[in-house]
């Protein structure tokens, strides 16, 4: 039951681990316990949109009003990560549009302030991610432009960075998000995030330029015309594994397209390829597990381009003994609980699906502004998760 100031988080976790410890079938429940629960979890939906109401309150605000307040921009970016908490929860992430939220939300992509910038396209990426309903919200709120802006030519490259995640999001499985984002010119700016030097904005960019490769293939051409497969194939190259990675995978989905002649400079790529090879080969044990999707990756796209297996397969390096036969470790708790993480929420689709590295998640700090936010028991905090 709900305690008086906020949901009885210490109850529910008791009630929960009483009726599953995730090795045995739950028991029946009874009446009395799905009332409690539905009780618990219903105060706790009230209480995280009364929430997300007061902070859309305050990002409706003017800024000189809220400065006369004494709220400063630290307090708004403590703020957004409150709200990106709740919005962790699609049907949240949902009702912020309900509650007037979203539009105030996407103002803050054209804030003074970098962080609070970089913040809200964070916060715009959680929303949209594997959520077709907000996406189209977010497209009819024209929030694409303020993204590309930033994206473009934000003088933070964090700012930048968070743009393009933002992007990512919005337009994935979203015909009408890609065709708006090839339509404003968005490979050119994707080759210009190729030469940042900043690794994170390099493998971002990469990983969008392969997911649209896979969705369409004759945006090869245009990827080809831009001068693009130069630049990935120097980027497989890096001394960033993930940025090599992703670098690899796009250059794989160009030499599928034989018609581009996106490829035509084989020689460079044959020459890094070996280097890759050379490489992998001198690898430890426990580097070439690390290495599993690269491995891969360079022999499939030698084979792509010249027709044959590479010399890691000869050597047995492409996939190691026992790698063929991993499975995944049985569910124990899956049939209780829902699963928490938004990426669960759609299906994956093999080799569509825009990876993110873990460098972009954090947990939220405590929460400001009007009063607490929902209770969350002796813990203090909530932890983000994500």
């Amino acid at each position: 039951m709900a305690k008086e100031g906020g949901l009885d988080w210490d109850g529910l976790l008791k009630w929960s681990l009483a009726n599953s410890d995730g090795t045995q079938p739950a028991r029946q429940l009874t009446d009395e316990d799905r009332r409690w629960f539905m009780e618990a979890m219903q105060a706790q939906t009230v209480d995280v949109v009364r929430r997300m109401k007061e902070i859309t309150l305050v990002m409706s605000t003017p800024d000189d009003v809220l400065q006369s307040q004494g709220v400063t921009p630290d307090d708004i970016h403590n703020m957004l990560d409150e709200l990106h908490e709740h919005v962790e929860s699609i049907d949240m992430a949902n009702d912020l549009h309900s509650v007037g939220g979203l539009v105030p939300l996407l103002g803050y992509l054209r804030s003074p302030h970098a962080n609070l910038r970089a913040k809200a396209a964070d916060v715009v990426s959680t929303i949209v991610q594997n959520n077709p309903k907000s996406q189209q919200l977010v497209m009819e709120a024209n929030g694409l432009d303020p993204l590309l802006t930033n994206f473009n030519s934000d003088s933070s490259i964090a700012s930048r960075t968070k743009a393009l995640g933002a992007i990512s999001s919005l337009i994935q499985h979203n015909k009408p998000g890609i065709t708006a984002f090839r339509l404003a010119n968005g490979y050119a700016a994707l080759k210009d995030a190729l030469s940042s030097d900043d690794v994170r904005f390099q493998r971002k960019a990469l990983n969008l330029i392969k997911y649209l490769l896979h969705e369409n293939s004759a945006d090869c051409s245009i990827v080809t015309e831009l001068g693009i497969p130069r630049q990935m194939v120097n980027l497989a190259s890096s001394a960033d594994s993930d940025v090599r990675e992703a670098a690899l995978g796009g250059l794989l989905e160009l030499a599928k397209d034989k018609k581009s002649g996106a490829l035509a400079d084989e020689e460079k790529l044959k020459s890094v390829l070996q280097s890759r090879i050379d490489g992998i080969c001198e690898m430890s044990q426990d580097q070439l597990e690390a290495a599993r999707e690269e491995r891969q990756l360079v022999d499939s796209l030698w084979k792509e381009c010249y027709d044959e297996p590479s010399s890691l397969r000869e050597k047995g390096l492409v996939v190691l003994p026992g790698e063929e036969t991993f499975t995944q470790p049985p569910d124990v708790a899956g049939k209780f609980f829902e699963p928490a993480l938004r990426a669960w929420s759609t299906p994956k689709q093999d080799g569509s699906q825009i990876s993110e590295s873990a460098d972009d998640k954090k947990d939220a700090p405590p929460p400001l502004l009007l009063g607490p936010g929902p209770s969350y028991g002796s813990s203090g905090s909530q932890n983000n998760g994500a």
